[in-house]
């Protein structure tokens, strides 16, 4: 029914059809959820300055990233604060599809957030999510770890134009 989360299967069916609803997974079975996809960490970035906004694009900065390594055990310590993480799937939104992202429970019982914006019906790329750390004593990641599920919804109706934004193909 349309204007509704989209279950496993219409998942699983867009997974498989043409062009995929989702790339560059680890694993189908197991991150494909009953109501969404877990997307897993590609890599996680330290906030070094600050950003703005205005009313215009011009206004608009982006706060610069840099990309922490994982250790060569693949995990990595994060003190309290704020990080980028990026996703290791790429996500391709037909025109009737819009995603929103939560946070896996797990993060969240250890003083951990996963912040989002709308993934935009016409959206494509590898996209990001701010974490934070809110635990004192901060959090351990390793990379591929399942930290977010994206929930799919179908649109009543499609949109005639799609996401157009600075960020369509991000990281691919």
């Amino acid at each position: 029914m349309a204007g509704t989360p989209l279950d496993r299967n219409s998942i699983g069916s867009l997974i498989e059809s043409s062009p995929h609803l989702l790339e560059d997974f680890l694993s189908l079975e197991g991150q494909l959820q009953p109501n969404g996809f877990d997307m897993t960490v590609r890599n996680v970035a330290r906030l070094i300055n600050p950003g703005a906004v205005g009313t215009e694009d011009a206004g608009r900065i982006l706060s610069e990233a840099k990309v922490i390594e994982f250790g060569i055990d693949g995990w990595l310590w994060l003190e309290p604060g704020p990080y980028l993480a990026t996703f290791n799937e790429i996500v391709n939104l037909p025109l009737n599809i819009m995603a929103l992202g939560r946070p896996r429970s797990s993060l969240l019982r250890s003083g951990v957030a996963i912040h989002t914006a709308v993934w935009d019906a016409g959206y494509n790329g590898r996209s990001q999510a701010l974490m934070v750390v809110y635990h004192p004593d901060g959090y351990y990641i390793q990379r591929d770890a399942r930290i977010m599920q994206l929930v799919f919804f179908q649109m009543e109706t499609g949109t005639s134009r799609g996401y157009q934004g600075r960020f369509q193909s991000e990281n691919i």
